[in-house]
């Protein structure tokens, strides 16, 4: 049997590097929120913001998909985009907040800043004006209208999110072809422009939607074209690939 006192020492054990993402406390672990968005790209920046902090993400697309959620589920914060295919978010907002099973916390969100007082009206418990881009700012936003669930461990650092690019491509894809559908474009469909220009940092596109709403001569051709620039200048990961690729 070897002399325990001439064993050689074990090697010391290998620590793990893990991500920093993976280390970081999770605000928000435990919450299940429900997304009413229309956006592909705006729900992805709220699937990461989710992911990141530990709650749990529902989404809806509609009002009626919403409606058809809540019958079932029970979500602790609802997000409300005020624009939808299907109407306004603000009279499921008023739904909401006289509900016996209201959310802990209701959310609007709009690209929209003057629908602030609106939502608020409504039942909101605050607002948030896309594009919705930071962690920390979603936690402190969130915290600031359920203070006595005790949020901890907030980011304080405001890390800019990265949604898939992918998800804004289908988005400009589906403006586009709401384009050819409705012209002179509606109130929907240059909400939904004008939401996209705002998570682009795009004026011009934001100020084409406008314009092409209320008519101004070349207007909808203007705003077409910007869509259509968007599409044709695709990033590399968007290029088709070749036969013997």
């Amino acid at each position: 049997m070897p002399d325990a006192a001439t064993d050689p020492p074990s090697a010391p054990a290998l620590a793990l590097a893990l991500p920093a993402e993976i280390l970081a406390p999770l605000p928000l672990r435990g919450l299940t929120v429900l997304a009413v968005e229309d956006s592909r790209f705006a729900s992805d920046a709220l699937r990461l913001i989710c992911q990141r902090t530990g709650a749990r993400l529902r989404r809806a697309e509609t009002l009626a998909a919403a409606r058809a959620h809540l019958r079932t589920y029970r979500p602790d914060v609802a997000v409300i985009d005020l624009g939808l295919p299907d109407g306004s978010g603000l009279g499921l907002i008023a739904e909401l907040a006289r509900s016996v099973h209201r959310p802990e916390a209701i959310l609007a969100t709009s690209g929209d800043a003057a629908a602030h007082a609106a939502a608020l009206d409504a039942g909101a418990d605050g607002f948030m004006e896309k594009p919705i881009e930071s962690v920390g700012w979603f936690c402190r936003q969130l915290k600031a209208v359920m203070p006595l669930r005790g949020l901890s461990s907030v980011p304080g650092r405001d890390e800019a999110l990265r949604p898939d690019p992918l998800a804004l491509h289908d988005d400009l894809e589906r403006a586009a072809e709401l384009l050819t559908r409705q012209v002179p474009p509606g109130r929907y469909v240059a909400g939904f422009v004008r939401g996209l220009a705002g998570q682009m940092h795009d004026t011009a596109l934001a100020e084409a939607a406008n314009a092409a709403r209320i008519g101004v001569p070349g207007g909808i051709g203007r705003l077409k074209g910007l869509i259509e620039g968007h599409l044709t200048d695709l990033p590399a990961a968007f290029a088709p690939r070749s036969q013997g690729a």
